[in-house]
């Protein structure tokens, strides 16, 4: 009877899958000197504020937005192509590979309510991924003649200088009132 308990549990353990929990992958930027901690000013133009509320509403800079717009207004905030004064400023840098490239100064703020679910907030995340993703593709594909996947390290490098990946969070808070 035993011999018999063993195999099927040895046979359960493996035909099936263990579900593993996964994090966000995300790159966290270096400490900052001591001295350069106080002197951060981000200018107003350089955030695109994103907010969750409790009731998983979505706010784009102040305004009512839809999940599935998102991609693309990050896309157009961050890329800025058409510099205009109210999108993000760009500074010019020469990195490897490039030349000198204009690199948007843009930071993508991230606030949440306590009580937004776990699922919006993914969907977020996700959709602000992907936007970076697809620029870095689109930058890929015009400097290199290939996907951002296909790039060696040099060039992945190249890349990443050129498009960075600027999403700060703030702690969750209470977002709206419930009424």
């Amino acid at each position: 009877m035993s011999d018999i308990s063993f195999l099927l549990l040895a046979f359960f353990l493996l035909v099936s899958n263990i579900n593993t929990d996964q994090g966000i992958a995300r790159r966290l930027p270096p400490p900052l000197p001591k001295e350069k901690k106080e002197d951060i000013q981000i200018k107003e133009r350089n955030i695109f504020v994103v907010k969750i509320n409790f009731a998983d509403r979505i706010q784009f800079n102040g305004e009512l937005g839809d999940i599935h717009d998102l991609k693309d207004r990050a896309k157009e905030f961050l890329g800025n192509p058409n510099n205009d004064p109210n999108l993000p400023e760009k500074t010019q840098i020469d990195i490897p590979l490039l030349g000198k490239m204009d690199v948007s100064k843009g930071v993508i703020s991230l606030q949440n309510d306590r009580g937004t679910s776990y699922d919006v907030y993914i969907a977020v995340q996700n959709e602000l991924t992907a936007a970076i993703n697809e620029m870095r593709d689109e930058l890929s594909r015009e400097k290199f003649g290939k996907k951002y996947s296909d790039l060696n390290d040099k060039q992945l490098d190249a890349i990443d200088m050129a498009i960075p990946v600027a999403i700060s969070e703030a702690e969750p808070t209470k977002i709206g009132e419930k009424k």
